[in-house]
């Protein structure tokens, strides 16, 4: 088969609590062996929580891998089962504290295809409730702010959020916007 590669053997190599890691033979199409380590995660979402002042609420919190605070939209992991959407309304109550009336898919991307099987399902929230309490998972702590969506477009282009999920769905959204007027 063209472009394609068999999984010949796979062994589990880690296992912790958000991801597993497996150390896989597979065989490419001109019959060859390769190894390939693949990072086994269940998938996350992000929400674009949209104000009717066209604002983007967006959380502030530190990010250990990277050693420093980013700049992202509500976001989380999906529990085995648990059905995409349903977890961004989720998280767009535990971390923003809202609820919306009007949620829309944005699609989904792979973050980093190469290695890792995370597929991050996209939405828009709009419609949104008055602000209520946050119910932030234990050992989480993030501040909620608001910024214009354009500012927040500029951001992105100027390479001042660099969270890709955040990037994808905020350009994605301020398209869908355009085609709407």
């Amino acid at each position: 088969m063209h472009l394609q590669e068999k999984t010949t053997a796979s062994n589990r190599t880690y296992e912790g609590k958000i991801f597993y890691i497996t150390k896989d033979t597979a065989e490419l199409e001109d019959g060859r062996q390769v190894q390939r380590d693949v990072v086994h995660h269940s998938g996350g979402v992000c929400v674009v929580p949209l104000t009717e002042r066209g604002t983007v609420l967006m959380v502030k919190q530190f990010r250990y891998p990277m050693q420093q605070v980013t700049l992202e939209i509500p976001a989380g992991k999906i529990e085995p089962g648990e059905d995409p959407a349903e977890c961004g309304r989720r998280e767009l109550q535990e971390e923003a504290g809202r609820t919306c009336k009007q949620y829309t898919s944005l699609g989904t991307l792979f973050p980093t295809p190469a290695y890792d099987t995370e597929v991050i399902h996209m939405y828009l929230a709009r419609e949104l409730s008055a602000p209520g309490a946050q119910n932030l998972d234990d050992g989480e702590f993030l501040d909620v702010t608001e910024i214009p969506l354009e500012e927040a477009v500029q951001l992105v282009m100027d390479g001042k959020i660099p969270d890709a999920k955040t990037q994808i769905a905020l350009l994605k959204t301020y398209v869908l916007l355009q085609k709407e007027q």
